[in-house]
């Protein structure tokens, strides 16, 4: 394998893993807020055809983006109504959300668009392009840093940037601030915040409702900026992997980062390597394309070790009176 393939699959590799990792963040702040979401899934994908669709109705990629993210937060908010207000099953309510946007997209999209639950192909200003950033030409030739620079860390989309950004902001509000302090203490436990005098209910909405705008710029990357345009069920267990690779991360922002880059890494080698002989067989491409879900779960079967959620996370909060 040359320098240049290796890089290829990092680039890939990178660009794959993006979304999983706003979802991942997503999990984070909503579970170290003690609320389970099992229904990142249905967000991403939401988000991911309604920027699409605003996105080739206007041929504006931000509108697509600011479509997708409130998509995404109305069904945090339903979320949020259903397991903090009404204090639903956490994990049921995550499974409609999931069953409700894999059908109201397929529904809406071929009401407007007539075209099988698809968008039309996005182009121009109607999607995320690359970013070339300062000197990446003028570097290129330089060996070995110029190559990973210019190939490597320029080139991608904005959002690729800005979920990497995410996790030093993500471990900075979370371990460093009053809010970050709190949050986590709700999960942890709650009556002990509530009596200190402040709202457990308003610190949970505030997670699910941080974790419905990065659910949304996971799908909105995903149709405008690593695809160009939605297709039915395009997150692709996305949503699930992401909180395999949030348990794998023990719930901290920077292993999610490395978690994602796994789990990314591993996808990126099965789209690359469609048929790899193994002692004289050749791998059918159905097992390349599986292999991300084999290995999620025989990661998480074997090597997580002992993982501890959050002590009141998916339990509903009732104060004492």
């Amino acid at each position: 394998m040359d320098f240049l393939t290796v890089l290829q699959i990092l680039d890939s590799t990178l660009r794959l893993a993006t979304p999983l990792l706003f979802a991942c963040l997503a999990g984070l702040f909503s579970e170290r807020g003690g609320i389970f979401d099992i229904g990142l899934e249905g967000k991403m994908l939401a988000a991911a055809f309604f920027s699409a669709a605003t996105a080739a109705a206007t041929g504006s990629v931000w509108l697509g983006l600011l479509a997708g993210i409130s998509a995404s937060m109305v069904l945090s908010g339903l979320h949020g109504l259903a397991s903090i207000t009404f204090r639903g099953n956490q994990l049921i309510s995550g499974v409609a959300i999931n069953f409700l946007a894999a059908g109201i997209t397929v529904l809406v999209g071929q009401s407007w668009f007539r075209l099988g639950g698809r968008t039309p192909s996005l182009m121009g200003e109607g999607r995320f392009e690359p970013v070339t950033l300062p000197f990446a030409e003028a570097l290129s030739g330089v060996p070995i840093f110029g190559p990973i620079y210019a190939e490597l860390i320029s080139g991608h989309t904005i959002l690729v940037y800005v979920a990497l950004l995410c996790v030093p902001l993500s471990w900075y509000v979370l371990f460093r601030t009053r809010f970050g302090l709190r949050l986590r203490a709700v999960g942890e436990n709650p009556a002990a915040v509530d009596t200190a005098g402040v709202s457990v209910v308003a610190l949970r909405y505030a997670a699910v409702m941080i974790c419905g705008v990065l659910c949304g710029l996971a799908g909105a990357y995903l149709a405008t900026g690593l695809a160009a345009g939605f297709v039915k069920d395009m997150s692709a267990g996305r949503g699930f992997i992401a909180l395999a690779a949030l348990i794998f991360a023990k719930w901290r922002p920077w292993y999610a980062l490395y978690a994602t880059l796994l789990f990314g890494f591993l996808e990126a080698i099965s789209n690359r390597y469609q048929n790899i002989e193994l002692l004289g067989l050749t791998l059918p491409v159905q097992f390349m394309q599986a292999l991300p879900y084999i290995l999620t779960v025989v990661i998480l079967a074997g090597f997580v070790g002992k993982a501890i959620p959050p002590r009141a996370g998916g339990q509903p909060y009732v104060k004492e009176q």
